[in-house]
């Protein structure tokens, strides 16, 4: 099984990085081969984990991310990150974890691509 890792740094508003990202990643989880997928978000895109967030556009991007915990798809924030933007404490989306850098390592080591938005 291959295994696949997206790792998103743009922030979830103000461009479409992070969007595009998470709708490369729910077509991914949704293919038949189901490769192994996993999703880390750094920097600003640590914003999009947040739970009750309303983008007053259809929600896109809470949608994907909890279309992608259906799916069963390991999702993290980066914990540095996180405390940098004052959110470490803050409700996460369901299926949203906080992770750390030795956590990323691991899974970029084990990942046969790697790809970053």
């Amino acid at each position: 099984m291959q295994s696949i890792l997206i790792i998103v740094h743009a922030a979830p508003y103000g461009s479409e990085r992070c969007l595009s990202a998470l709708r490369l990643a729910t077509a991914l989880a949704a293919r038949e081969d189901k490769p192994q997928l996993r999703l880390f978000l750094m920097s600003d895109a640590t914003v999009a984990g947040l739970a009750q967030q309303n983008d007053g556009a259809g929600n896109a991007i809470p949608t994907l991310l909890a279309q992608l915990a259906e799916s069963g798809v390991p999702m993290k924030l980066c914990r540095t990150c996180a405390l940098a933007r004052g959110i470490a404490e803050l409700a996460l989306l369901p299926g949203v974890t906080i992770g750390t850098l030795p956590e990323l390592a691991q899974w970029t080591v084990e990942a046969d691509k790697v790809l970053t938005f």
